[in-house]
């Protein structure tokens, strides 16, 4: 066995089957498997996702390696949100994905999201006390689910209310967002 960084460190991502941002999938994923982390892709079906880069052109395909229906949350540590509009506005409709969001939160585990990703968290009402940020148009819904504050940063890091939420805007924060699912991922 390796001694990769993050060795023995699950991570569940959720994930509708069209329209996520591609880098905002594919990066983390690829990044966390470098380093070790154990990552399950579940989506709404096993179809491949079709992903999409700028929420309009057609990106790569990924194979999920669970549905959200047969998914097991209690043996991951980490859960990670991609964006991507479409994703993001259909993952917040799906009740097992907020079930799941909700038994994070309330569990004391970290949870990322990246750009249209808080949604989901919106969705949950799991924001209240917390500083995050996301894509700019997001803004009023998370103040409106009880965000304590929205700020325009590349990555924020908020640990109040007994969770650890990492949160970025946009695939440009993916080096900063990544860097800071690691050390939010090896502290759980």
């Amino acid at each position: 066995m390796s001694d990769k960084p993050l060795n023995g460190h699950r991570v569940l991502v959720l994930v509708t089957n069209y329209g996520v941002e591609q880098d905002e999938l594919v990066v983390p994923v690829n990044r966390l498997k470098e380093d070790g982390a154990d990552v399950t892709i579940a989506a709404v079906s096993p179809d491949p996702i079709r992903t999409l880069v700028g929420d309009k052109e057609p990106g790569e395909a990924v194979e999920p390696t669970a549905t959200l229906e047969t998914l097991d949350p209690d043996g991951h540590q980490l859960l990670l949100i991609p964006g991507g509009t479409l994703n993001a506005d259909q993952l917040r409709l799906q009740p097992k994905a907020l079930e799941t969001v909700r038994a994070f939160a309330a569990s004391g585990r970290p949870i990322a999201a990246i750009c249209h990703g808080p949604w989901a968290l919106v969705e949950a009402g799991v924001l209240d006390g917390k500083t995050l940020t996301s894509y700019p148009s997001v803004r009023t819904d998370i103040r409106n689910a009880g965000a304590k504050d929205w700020v325009d940063e590349p990555v924020v890091s908020d640990d109040a209310n007994g969770y650890t939420l990492v949160t970025s805007r946009t695939p440009d924060d993916l080096d900063a967002f990544v860097g800071a699912v690691g050390e939010a991922l090896v502290g759980a």
